[in-house]
């Protein structure tokens, strides 16, 4: 059970590649020079590098990391309980010292740790997987309540995802503001929310 949270995180933001912001003023100068085309402004904010700085995205990468380690030492465990007990079982037989009862009942047993070793592998599984999703979830929403803080003055009709998976090949570094996202996100979890998903997150 191998997973890539830095492939997962980046994989989400594609699929979320533009961004609206609607929310009204402040005297607050904005750092990159917004592209104007007609009436239309727009910024971006490149997501390899936003990862690689948030701490919140860091911190839980960290997390996953572990608690992956965790789970596949689990797997191997009874994987290896699996293989011992089978081995086992197939140097009795051979030395023909096994009667037909034992014989079946070793092999209902043999059985049932593999289901029990398949259950467990599937349930570890989707409780990563739906962990993985709620970090995805919190980030998301961390992102765009930052985003409609850093654009309440409305300067920017669109701001852009760029990075990898994002369907910008190219992009004008006078419109990044990336740097100033991760410093603000990076304030406000410093300031109040912290960098770890909450428990809850999937209730609300």
């Amino acid at each position: 059970m191998k997973y890539s949270v830095f492939y997962f995180a980046v994989m989400f933001f594609s699929l979320s590649a533009i961004v609206s912001c609607e929310n009204k003023s402040t005297d607050r100068e904005p750092v990159a020079r917004p592209a104007t085309g007609g009436a239309t402004t727009i910024a971006y904010v490149n997501i390899d590098t936003l990862t690689d700085n948030l701490d919140f995205y860091k911190e839980n990468k960290d997390l996953f990391e572990k608690e992956e380690q965790k789970l596949n030492a689990e797997i191997e465990n009874l994987g290896r309980s699996l293989q011992n007990e089978y081995a086992a079982f197939q140097k009795k037989a051979q030395s023909g010292t096994l009667s037909q009862v034992e014989g079946e009942a070793g092999q209902r047993k043999l059985q049932q740790m593999q289901q029990n070793l398949e259950e467990r592998r599937q349930a570890l599984t989707n409780e990563f997987m739906k962990k993985q999703s709620d970090f995805n979830t919190e980030l998301k929403k961390r992102l765009d309540t930052y985003l409609e803080k850093y654009n309440k003055d409305k300067k920017y009709d669109f701001i852009l995802s760029h990075g990898s998976g994002s369907q910008i090949l190219w992009a004008n570094d006078a419109y990044d503001i990336t740097q100033q996202v991760i410093k603000g996100m990076n304030e406000d979890a410093k300031a109040g929310r912290g960098n770890h998903i909450p428990a809850d997150t999937a209730k609300k």
